[in-house]
């Protein structure tokens, strides 16, 4: 049976404040996998780790425990020039994100893939006008179709973040209190408690409508 396209195994990012007693000031936990192509939503609140999670699947964070398999590949294992042949990471304004190098390249393995098989999209930038916003989902939905993993990750401020989270994507993950939910629809989206906290009554009511 062919690997999942992504699969978080025990993965855990810690940090620590103090030289004589360390305290831990951010922690994050997850463990699941996705099997085939698909459009995945994320949504958290600010400071939940959703970058954190991102820059952890595309390699350049290292995970305090775990590991991020990428069609069975170990990416924090892979040369660095050639990580985003496996997962790539567009921060915002599509800017790709850099990674930290702590061991040598030549003591990595190869990525065995010529072109991204995993596309994390950080709070992309959505321009209402011109057609931006349609054109952007047909690219989500062509790579989608040509056998990739999208994720896009929103904070929804406007009716419009939420219509584009429950047109484009199949299913979705929610970052909060140090931990990944995983969430199987729109519905399920908008009825969770804790989801449903993050956004607020006024974004409720939206999601509600939307949904």
């Amino acid at each position: 049976m062919a690997a999942p396209l992504l699969a978080l195994e025990g993965l855990a990012k810690t940090y620590r404040r103090g030289l004589i007693k360390p305290r831990v000031t951010f922690s994050l936990h997850a463990d699941f996998a996705i099997a085939e192509p698909a459009i995945i939503g994320v949504v958290g609140p600010n400071g939940a780790g959703k970058t954190t999670l991102f820059e952890m699947i595309a390699g350049s964070n290292l995970p305090s425990e775990g590991r991020v398999l990428v069609q069975g590949t170990d990416i924090h294992k892979v040369r660095y020039r050639e990580r985003d042949r496996l997962a790539i990471h567009y921060h915002q304004s599509y800017q790709v994100r850099r990674m930290k190098r702590t061991v040598p390249s030549f003591m990595l393995e190869t990525a065995g893939s010529d072109y991204p098989l995993v596309h994390l999209f950080d709070e992309p930038q959505f321009n209402v006008q011109d057609g931006y916003i349609g054109f952007m989902l047909d690219f989500f939905r062509a790579l989608r179709a040509r056998g990739r993993l999208v994720v896009v990750c929103l904070h929804p401020t406007a009716r419009y973040h939420l219509e584009i989270l429950k047109e484009i994507c199949e299913r979705y993950l929610f970052v909060a209190g140090g931990s990944v939910a995983e969430l199987a629809d729109f519905r399920a989206l908008a009825a969770d408690e804790r989801v449903r906290q993050y956004f607020g009554a006024d974004m409720v009511r939206m999601a509600e409508s939307v949904a």
